[in-house]
């Protein structure tokens, strides 16, 4: 609804335009990417634009005075539209005649769990992969911010008509994995008894021991002598086995559900590694150099070139992933977005011209870098993890502030934001805290529609109601917003914004309120108290389906 009434006044906005020009009074080539917007203050309309101020070099004119052209040329017959103010340096302001929000309520009220859902992605085939983290230790606040965001955009998507799958790659081979089993090695053969030096730069985790002592009550010293090698492998296959068993079990826990674990070995088991690496040679884009062979990332940006394959014939976390890359494209994804950490910006140039040198279409890769999370408790930032003396784990964030307000807050600010998380603003029960202020809102409609059941009130005939009789200004704002919820959730999906869906939720919760206090529901005056009933049910409609889409529940009680 309010799509069509945005096109019907784009459409408007250039018959004025192509008027103004045929009177000769502005002269231009072609009309500019003008943009149709709601305004922040609603003093400033329903509606407005930036057109008169985009003309205003080529016409040669003042952007209040096109603005005054194009005005005394538009024609609201059969629109929507009320009035038209011009406002500031040129912006013009369309006022609408808000019987049309009546329409929205029934609507809403039909499609139920649907509302919001549209088809503009038109099925297309869409990867999201997030986290994959390596499998060497326990998921931290990076993580599970990732966790948040790859989720919550992956919903959206698939709310915007998108065909959605949601991946994690498993790091499991490689540099890391070889360090991986050596500490595995030291910690199971110091449970045993023996002395043996611990890597220096080996995983250092407690989470290490406690996967060992697991073993050792499993299969005691069986593989204490065993050869080196032998026993390294059968060690990291085991605790492999543990640690992304321990990662599905925690997202789990947070919500999230993958379609696919993807297994990085697998890439050197089928070739595919080997493969890429001869394509780039064919293609001419590497070349050896000190027993190594070297992929030319300088013309991508880089600074240097960077390794495929070290000089002793293993090849690098960078070759694997360029052929990890080929692989999503070879399933059929049109696009593919990643969710990276913000210290992995610099490998962003190189894989979308590692694409690109494949024969992909470089802009169909998605890279969004994620910045880093500070927690705060009194004030003071919480560096040290009771658990890994290290870090504070996303189990250890979940049982301080449980599933919900982690969720919330992480998806809260746009990813390229840094965030500061405040624990004690997380679990405190006040409107200071956004998802508490969001949740009581969605509780409070619930009790209201539950008080009117035991005062005995029939529930009203949705064809009988009169949704004209809403007429304070506070209503009509609701409905109004209401009326935004299927525009708001295509725009964050193309824009892959889904902190978006957090800010509609608040100040659809904040309306909400304002209602409630303006407006009594459960009047004795039948007329009135249907419609707002009905209006009360609805907006308990799109704040379940907001926080739906975020990973968040919607209580009936708090």
């Amino acid at each position: 609804m309010v799509e069509n009434m945005e096109n019907q006044i784009k459409g408007q906005i250039e018959q004025a335009a192509q008027k103004a020009k045929a009177a000769g009074q502005l002269d231009f080539s072609a009309l500019p990417d003008f943009v149709l917007e709601v305004p922040r203050e609603k003093m400033h309309g329903d509606f407005a634009t930036n057109i008169a101020m985009l003309m205003a070099k080529e016409a040669r004119l003042a952007p209040r005075k096109i603005a005054e052209i194009m005005v005394g040329h538009f024609s609201t017959e059969g629109t929507w539209i009320d009035r038209i103010e011009i406002a500031g340096p040129g912006f013009i302001n369309f006022y609408l005649n808000h019987t049309w929000v009546y329409d929205v309520l029934p609507v809403i009220l039909e499609q139920d769990d649907a509302y919001g859902k549209s088809k503009v992605g038109k099925g297309k085939k869409v990867q999201v992969e997030f986290v994959s983290a390596n499998p060497t230790g326990v998921l931290h606040m990076g993580n599970a911010r990732g966790a948040a965001l790859g989720d919550s955009l992956a919903s959206v998507l698939a709310a915007a008509g998108f065909d959605v799958s949601r991946e994690f790659y498993i790091n499991d081979t490689g540099n890391q994995i070889e360090k991986f089993a050596k500490s595995l090695e030291a910690r199971y053969l110091q449970l045993l008894g023996q002395e043996v030096p611990f890597p220096e730069d080996g995983y250092h985790g407690e989470d290490l021991i406690d996967t060992m002592k697991n073993l050792i009550q499993k299969v005691g010293d069986k593989y204490q002598n065993m050869d080196d090698a032998l026993r390294r492998e059968f060690l990291v296959r085991y605790a492999l086995d543990e640690k992304i068993s321990s990662i599905r079990k925690v997202l789990e826990d947070f919500g999230v559900h993958y379609d696919v674990w993807f297994s990085e070995q697998t890439l050197h088991d089928s070739g595919e590694v080997e493969k890429v690496i001869a394509e780039l040679k064919k293609k001419g884009h590497i070349y050896e150099n000190e027993g190594a062979i070297w992929f030319n990332t300088t013309q991508f940006g880089d600074e240097k070139d960077e390794v495929l394959v070290r000089s002793n014939g293993v090849p690098t976390y960078f070759a694997a992933d360029i052929a990890y890359h080929k692989n999503k494209f070879k399933r059929g994804f049109e696009q593919v977005i990643n969710i990276w950490g913000a210290d992995h910006h610099g490998h962003v140039a190189r894989m979308k011209g590692a694409v690109k040198v494949l024969g992909y279409d470089p802009d169909q890769l998605t890279v969004i870098l994620m910045q880093l999370v500070r927690l705060f408790r009194d004030g003071e930032i919480v560096r040290m993890s009771k658990r890994t003396g290290t870090y504070v784990t996303l189990n250890e964030l979940m049982e301080d502030v449980g599933r919900d307000a982690a969720r919330y807050f992480f998806i809260m600010r746009s990813p390229d934001s840094q965030m500061d998380f405040d624990l004690d603003l997380a679990k405190s029960q006040s409107a200071d805290n956004p998802v508490f202020y969001v949740q009581y809102a969605h509780a409070r409609i619930c009790s209201i529609l539950r008080q009117a059941e035991e005062m005995g009130y029939q529930w009203p005939d949705l064809s009988q109601v009169d949704f004209k009789v809403l007429s304070d200004p506070s209503e009509i704002a609701l409905i109004r917003k209401m009326a935004d919820l299927p525009d708001e959730i295509v725009s964050a999906a193309l824009n892959m914004a889904p902190h978006r869906m957090t800010s509609f939720a608040h100040d659809l919760a904040s309306l909400f309120h304002g209602f409630y206090t303006n407006c009594r529901v459960l009047t004795e005056e039948t007329e009135i108290r249907n419609a707002r009933l009905l209006l009360t049910k609805a907006t308990g409609i799109c704040i379940r389906n907001v926080l739906r889409l975020i990973g968040v529940t919607a209580p009936e009680r708090m």
